[in-house]
């Protein structure tokens, strides 16, 4: 019988088999002989000696990225917004987990990743990876900070492996991260000095150097530092990868206002529907190899013909259609003679906007602009401290999205990400979704976040989405009556199933009798459901319906790629219904059936009116 499994992949194990289908010889025992490996390659293995990266605990890390879970997403439609219509999600509980259930449903999916990591300051807090300790063994050695004590920690200086806890937390998560990068995909991952050297690194090694894009820079403040001791430090990073660097175009982005007022200040009454118009020098105005063709009169409108000092820039047939289309610009300097340059509109003869490229430094966004967009959107800047920007995060969304793209942001913080994302739609028409994922970090008593009535960072984010959306729709009007700015909320938890759906061989006959299900006793339809769409691989954010067939409720999940019946004792009637629709997919509960003829009796239903439909039963 076909079974959902229920766990993550195990990665590891399919990449140990795809090298054993390759090189045969290399495994035994599901081990990989690494030296054999090599030397089949054409590696003659010498010694150990590498240039490498490495730091105390990365093999466990690189193995953390591949290692299944049995875990799963509930959803939560009461804390949603839109939850009918929306294609957007808010998703809490630890990003590493997270990550691993979205691996099937966002393959290569993601256009663009942005995250703001913890950036291992000494007074932050960071993940932790390692489940071998006891809670009780936890908390007294790392001075635990969330509810359930095995998280977070507050990772000082004082510890022997500062770095190395902070490398094995962020690197298989960027692992995981990749496989969800479209192939024309990119990331950007926001960090500072303490660990801008270490996440270079780990990029490269993730994402192949050969797909290293920039390092930008972010001035993120006017000024200040009294409190400094050497320098005052004005800036961050943005580490700037893609998934395959040849994927990628030209990036080019929509012009500032401010770009537009100081450079396309010209303007010709004869094509102004083209906008103002910008010019450059056609002349070379440096050394240049010399190149014949490009030596040649251009007249000038007195009729006399202008020569260049050196050589002209452009060749002869393109100054000729230029001159024709009034794309060239001739002026006088004071001693009279011609200087010729080129015309650059600001619009296209269809009145489309230019696009231009973007420089490596933003310096025209500020730390301080993220309070005052908290103070204006949840009224108390001390909710949540040094949020990034919105102008920031939709400068990246500028240069890494389309208008469909789908944004992940993994440390969701206080969704700034997500209010970005709305924004934009908003200002460009855009259908852009959003997937926020935070750990429901507990707010600490006495802060401002605690007396304003959150209890976790969640709920600041899930607050913040809400009041965004609803002021951006309000003050966009008409335009934006389509736009989205709703969510739904997801919980990570443990699987739906029971020990017993895993492991049915450990249990005899009489104690599967006394068990009343696969399935634990807290678990909703909807519950179920989404266990089956991660199962299976297919988007949380498409639509789906609930109908009685035969007072059967029955959950259709875009318009037929799944449909369920988690019932008791469903009747032939709603089981011939539901395949006379023929979906790619159906699924039914075990205890839906009084006996296995029964079971069987429902697979040959479907053999005989929908064929192609793949039937599971859980």
């Amino acid at each position: 019988m076909n079974k959902p499994k229920f766990e993550t992949p195990n990665f590891t194990a399919e990449n140990v088999a795809r090298i054993a289908k390759l090189f045969p010889g290399v495994v035994t025992e599901g081990k990989v002989n690494f030296d054999l490996l090599r030397s089949m390659l054409g590696d003659e293995v010498y010694g150990d000696e590498a240039y490498e990266f490495t730091w105390v605990g990365k093999r466990a890390a690189i193995a953390e990225a591949g290692r299944p879970i049995r875990k799963t997403l509930r959803p939560c439609v009461e804390e949603s917004k839109d939850w009918d219509t929306t294609e957007n999600l808010y998703i809490e509980g630890d990003n590493l987990d997270v990550l691993k259930l979205l691996q099937e449903s966002y393959l290569g999916k993601v256009k663009m990743v942005y995250i703001d990591p913890p950036y291992n300051t000494g007074n932050d807090f960071v993940y932790r990876d390692d489940f071998k300790l006891s809670r009780e063994e936890y908390e007294d050695e790392a001075g635990v900070y969330d509810e359930d004590g095995d998280r977070l920690f507050k990772n000082t200086e004082t510890n022997g492996r500062f770095h190395s806890d902070w490398c094995s937390m962020i690197y298989p998560r960027l692992v995981l991260a990749r496989n969800l990068l479209a192939p024309d995909g990119v990331i950007f991952i926001s960090i500072d000095d303490n660990e801008a050297s270490q996440m270079r690194k780990i990029c490269d090694e993730v994402f192949g150097e050969e797909n290293f894009i920039d390092c930008l820079i972010w001035k993120k403040r006017y000024g200040g530092g009294a409190k400094e001791k050497y320098l005052v430090t004005l800036h961050e990073y943005v580490m700037f990868y893609a998934k395959n660097i040849h994927c990628i175009n030209e990036i080019f982005v929509p012009l500032t206002n401010e770009s537009i007022e100081r450079y396309y200040t010209k303007r010709d009454e004869k094509y102004e529907t083209r906008g103002g118009y910008r010019t450059h020098p056609l002349e070379a105005g440096k050394a240049m190899d010399a190149r014949p063709n490009l030596i040649f009169g251009i007249p000038a409108p007195d009729g006399s013909i202008v020569m260049p000092r050196k050589q002209w820039l452009w060749g002869k047939d393109r100054v000729d259609a230029a001159l024709k289309n009034n794309d060239i610009e001739f002026t006088q300097n004071n001693k009279g003679e011609w200087i010729v340059s080129s015309k650059q509109y600001l619009k296209d003869e269809s009145g489309e906007m230019r696009l231009g490229k973007t420089f490596s430094i933003i310096d025209d966004i500020y730390t301080q602009h993220g309070t005052n967009e908290m103070i204006d959107i949840m009224g108390d800047a001390k909710i949540f401290n040094y949020p990034k920007p919105i102008g920031f995060v939709n400068k990246l969304l500028a240069i890494g999205t389309d208008k469909d793209a789908i944004i992940l942001d993994f440390f969701s913080g206080s969704a700034t990400t997500a209010h970005a994302v709305m924004q934009h739609n908003a200002e460009d028409g855009g259908k852009r979704k959003f997937i926020m994922v935070q750990l429901p970090e507990v707010c600490a008593e006495g802060t401002e976040a605690s007396k304003a009535g959150y209890a976790t960072i969640c709920e600041i984010g899930k607050d913040r989405i809400r009041r965004a959306g609803d002021k951006i729709k309000a003050e966009a009007g008409l335009t934006a009556q389509n736009l989205d700015i709703g969510f739904r909320v997801l919980k990570l938890d443990d699987t739906n199933m029971n020990d017993v759906y895993y492991a049915a061989g450990d249990y005899t006959q009489n104690l599967i009798l006394q068990m009343e299900s696969n399935i634990k006793p807290d678990r909703t339809d909807l519950d179920l459901l989404y266990g089956c769409l991660l199962d299976w691989g297919l988007p949380l954010s498409m639509p789906h319906t609930h109908e009685k067939i035969d007072g059967f409720t029955i959950h259709t999940y875009n318009d037929g790629d799944l449909i369920a019946c988690f019932e008791e004792r469903i009747s032939e009637k709603a089981i011939r219904e539901i395949a006379s629709r023929k979906p790619l997919r159906a699924v039914f509960r075990d205890s839906s059936f009084n006996s296995s003829p029964e079971k069987i009796n429902v697979f040959e239903i479907f053999k005989l009116l929908a064929p192609n439909t793949n039937v599971r039963v859980i």
